[in-house]
């Protein structure tokens, strides 16, 4: 794996070149770009707002940032994986005449991803400032922003072991992608994004006695890196569900540790597993 990673180093500048080439296809010939990326998610938080704050009654101040503070990492984990899923099938006529390490068509998705996730979460703090600005009495942001390095660290490495070990099976056994879109959609109702963690915790003690089931659910790291998101750049409040008012719930630590070591797992895995299979693909028909 060491002279996988010294060969990667070594077309570092194709990585790069290709990271380029997919932003500049996303928005090529657009007016507004980016901006257009955005859109989806927006809506679908407008959506949200609307249904469970004021039809379902959750009356959380924020409540539009706790769910975009979720939806973004979350949105971007989604199209890391399905995009690095068809890199290395689109690009077989190249693999099978020029070398380079294969790992890079992958990483370029998912790279590309991230960066326009950077971008958006641009717009977020941008968003949260508006809304300090309507009301300066409370302010959205906190110190805890300082942590968002461990979050965006952990979901890179999470996308991208995922990512590379998809990319290689889907090379073979093209289901593969199509099981994966089904599986990040039923991830979405799993993974704390329209609804919060104090929620899970307080159903989890009415329904056991005990957190055990707050803890086997944030055993999906996905859940628990959208439930650090939303702690680290949402400021401290409780969780107001109409008549109930939800204490808040600190970083669980605990939690993260083992939410680190699946992705770092996961990377180390999803890299060697590719690396294994990538000489084959000029084998694919």
């Amino acid at each position: 794996m060491i002279s996988d990673l010294r060969e990667l180093w070594r077309f570092r500048e194709l990585l790069l070149t290709l990271v380029e080439r997919d932003l500049r296809i996303r928005y090529k010939g657009s007016m507004f770009g980016f901006f257009w990326s955005l859109l989806n998610p927006l809506m679908t938080v407008v959506v949200m707002t609307v249904i469970f704050k004021f039809v379902m009654r959750n009356d959380t101040p924020n409540f539009s940032a706790y769910i975009l503070s979720a939806y973004l990492p979350y949105l971007f984990f989604q199209m890391a994986v399905l995009d690095s899923a068809q890199s290395v099938l689109v690009a077989l006529p190249i693999i099978k005449k020029v070398y380079f390490p294969r790992e890079v068509l992958p990483l370029a998705a998912i790279c590309s991803n991230f960066i326009h996730f950077l971008l958006a979460l641009g717009v977020f703090f941008l968003f949260l400032f508006a809304v300090y600005l309507a009301d300066p009495r409370v302010s959205p942001f906190s110190w805890n922003m300082l942590l968002l390095p461990i979050p965006l660290a952990l979901n890179l490495a999470l996308a991208a072991g995922l990512g590379l070990l998809v990319s290689a099976l889907n090379t073979f056994y093209e289901d593969i992608k199509y099981v994966v879109a089904v599986g990040l959609q039923l991830l979405f109702f799993v993974t704390p994004i329209m609804y919060f963690s104090e929620q899970v915790y307080v159903a989890s003690h009415a329904h056991s006695g005990s957190s055990w089931l707050y803890w086997l659910y944030h055993l999906n790291p996905v859940a628990t890196l959208c439930m650090m998101y939303r702690k680290v750049l949402v400021a401290p409040q409780d969780v107001i569900v109409s008549p109930d008012r939800l204490p808040w719930l600190p970083i669980d630590w605990g939690l993260v540790a083992i939410m680190a070591v699946v992705s770092v797992f996961t990377l180390w895995y999803g890299y060697r597993t590719f690396n294994r299979m990538k000489w084959r693909f000029v084998e694919r028909p």
